[in-house]
């Protein structure tokens, strides 16, 4: 398997939050809802790239973050996932 480039968690992680926001903006919430984030990496190295991309984000909101290390994913490419909890008002 030919090894990932160092940005490579960072453009993962910059498209999860990307449809993160949209996810959340489909339900008439907004980023500000967000309490808690919890960042699995299948390589701890590349938590300072992924936390400068979750700060472009959240840097005025700080939620609650997790980083992580875990093995690996089901798909051997993906070095990152992300979850959220927001609380959205209805």
């Amino acid at each position: 398997m030919e090894k990932p480039s160092q940005g490579a968690a960072a453009s993962q992680a910059r498209r999860c939050f990307q449809l993160i926001q949209s996810a959340i903006e489909g339900l008439g919430g907004k980023l500000s809802d967000v309490t808690r984030t919890r960042i699995l990496l299948t390589r701890i190295e590349d938590w300072e790239r992924v936390a400068t991309v979750h700060g472009e984000f959240f840097g005025s909101i700080r939620p609650a973050n997790t980083i992580m290390q875990v093995v690996r994913f089901i798909d051997p490419d993906l070095l990152v996932e992300i979850e959220v909890d927001a609380v959205v008002e209805s």
